[in-house]
């Protein structure tokens, strides 16, 4: 874990644009998003089409459903949490039903009490989600047409579903996670849940940044201009050396690099098989190692479960944290035998081998975010 106990996501490319052959700079510029808009004195925030809640610090639903005038089921099953459940500080809760506006417009126009609210309740439910991209079994569902943003005016509002998570929705709609964040009070880790609403972070109109100047052209025929060679226009320092007299006499021993390595990446096989699948970067973000159907899966190394969730299909998926901003994924799991914030030792029987044809375990590595080969960090 980082020292200090901070975010794992501490240092982290939120908008996962750097490296090669991905989207420069300048153009990510053309993404950034403006601030999120000052609730009433009620934390509310009225928008055309539909409102929103902002929890304060210590609220819960019910203590917001309180606040602004709601029922306290009525306002948790719509946003599917338990109307106990702690809420983060800056955390948005959509309102099923239109409520008397007291405030000044926000974004755009305020409609009469009483306008028919937006969306349809869904079931409760509560299903934590790693923020790391999706694996490569899991497709990520991308927004129907009818949800893209517009510029400007009233924010888009968005309902998780199953398998989404706050890196996936933000690239479906071209802008930061960071953004996303902020403008729903997401937390440092970015945990959504399923049927849980976000409002998309309008884009900003601050005008682009201005395209680099022409380089000249010469005509067909004439050949290419001979740039001017640095030495014809400024001359090279003096040089500047030191006499052999006043060298040191005595060369320092080479430090012993060996000794030195960190053996903290080092990590054990989760389960002992041959690799069926290996790790292909977009392709399969992992390996795949063969094992029968209940053999204990191990931690690979010393850390803390930070996520136990479902993909898509239902499988299993356990998220283990460790020092440097590392991640491990074990997917195909089947008796998890640990939960959320347990602390784990390194060889630690954390599930068994889930059966299938072929059963198999399917491993991950992450720095961060970013997917990496996990063969070099196992002995």
């Amino acid at each position: 874990m980082p020292s200090g106990g901070g975010s794992p996501f501490e240092g982290l490319d939120w908008d996962l644009r750097n490296g090669p052959g991905v989207l420069a700079t300048s153009e990510a510029a053309l993404n950034a998003t403006e601030r999120r808009p000052e609730p009433d004195s009620r934390g509310v925030i009225s928008y055309p089409g539909y409102q929103v809640a902002v929890a304060r610090r210590g609220d819960t639903a019910a203590s917001v459903a309180a606040r602004v005038g709601i029922n306290t089921d009525e306002l948790a099953r719509y946003n599917a949490i338990i109307p106990t459940d702690p809420l983060r500080e800056g955390e948005i809760l959509a309102l099923p039903r239109r409520i008397a506006d007291t405030g000044p417009v926000q974004g755009g126009g305020i409609l009469p009490t009483g306008s028919p609210s937006v969306g349809a309740s869904p079931a409760p439910v509560d299903v934590s989600t790693i923020a790391t991209t999706a694996l490569d079994r899991v497709g990520t569902p991308t927004p129907p047409a009818t949800t893209r943003p517009s510029t400007g005016g009233e924010p888009v509002r968005h309902q998780v579903r199953r398998g989404e998570t706050a890196f996936s929705i933000a690239r479906s709609y071209n802008i930061s996670a960071k953004s996303l964040g902020e403008w729903n009070g997401l937390g440092p880790n970015l945990d959504v849940r399923e049927g849980q609403y976000l409002i998309i972070p309008v884009a900003s109109s601050a005008p682009p940044p201005s395209a680099p100047a022409p380089q000249p052209v010469s005509q067909p025929g004439t050949g290419s201009p001979t740039p001017t060679p640095p030495s014809a226009a400024k001359p090279l320092p003096a040089e500047r050396t030191t006499p052999a007299a006043t060298a040191p006499r005595e060369t320092p021993a080479s430090p012993d690099l060996g000794a030195q390595r960190s053996t903290s990446t080092k990590m054990l096989m989760p389960v002992q098989g041959s690799i069926i699948r290996p790790y292909s970067k977009g392709r399969n973000d992992g390996i795949d190692i063969s094992a029968p159907a209940g053999t204990a899966v191990k931690a690979a190394a010393d850390g803390t479960v930070a996520a136990i969730t479902t993909d898509t299909a239902q499988t299993p998926i356990i998220v283990v944290r460790h020092a440097d901003n590392i991640l491990t994924v074990y997917a195909g799991v089947d008796g998890i035998s640990v939960k959320k914030g347990d602390r784990v030792s390194r060889g630690q029987t954390i599930a068994a081998v889930r059966a299938g044809t072929p059963s198999f375990l399917h491993f991950e590595v992450r720095r961060g975010a970013d997917s990496t080969d996990p063969v070099p960090f196992l002995q």
